[in-house]
């Protein structure tokens, strides 16, 4: 059965995605902790981030790089944090967002209804930063 993720990296759900290539996607999270908050998920579907095969995790591991970089730049943070939690989706995903204190990284603590005008800013920021950074052929339009 296929994960939720796959189902949004498919297009049969909604997702906002701000990077997208051919091992990689990320998108915005529906419950973020912090307005910038992004899932980092591999195409390929591996539920555990311990079984995932050197290359894919090195590609993974590295967008979320990239990705920090971009969060910090977009929304001003100190931090970029980097969370692999696993519980809530059998799909391997790393958590990026903009971190201001260690508070940031309770996920249990995530905004379980944020507007959808606050996540179509995230999205536009992070895309703009991602540019700014030399990304922009991985950038969806």
């Amino acid at each position: 059965m296929a994960s939720v993720f796959s189902m949004i990296i498919a297009g049969d759900l909604p997702g906002r995605f701000v990077w997208q290539d051919d091992d990689v996607v990320v998108f915005l999270t529906i419950n973020p902790v912090n307005q910038g908050h992004v899932l980092v998920v591999p195409r390929q579907e591996v539920d555990h981030w311990q079984n995932v095969d050197d290359e894919l995790w090195d590609k993974v591991h590295n967008v979320a790089r990239i990705m920090g970089r971009a969060v910090c730049s977009a929304f001003g943070a100190p931090r970029a944090g980097l969370l692999v939690a696993g519980l809530e989706v059998p799909h391997l995903h790393l958590h990026v967002f903009p971190a201001y204190d260690l508070g940031d990284f309770d996920i249990s603590k995530a905004e379980k209804d944020p507007s959808p005008e606050s996540l179509d800013e995230a999205q536009a920021k992070l895309k703009a930063a991602l540019r700014e950074l030399g990304h922009a052929d991985h950038v969806p339009a």
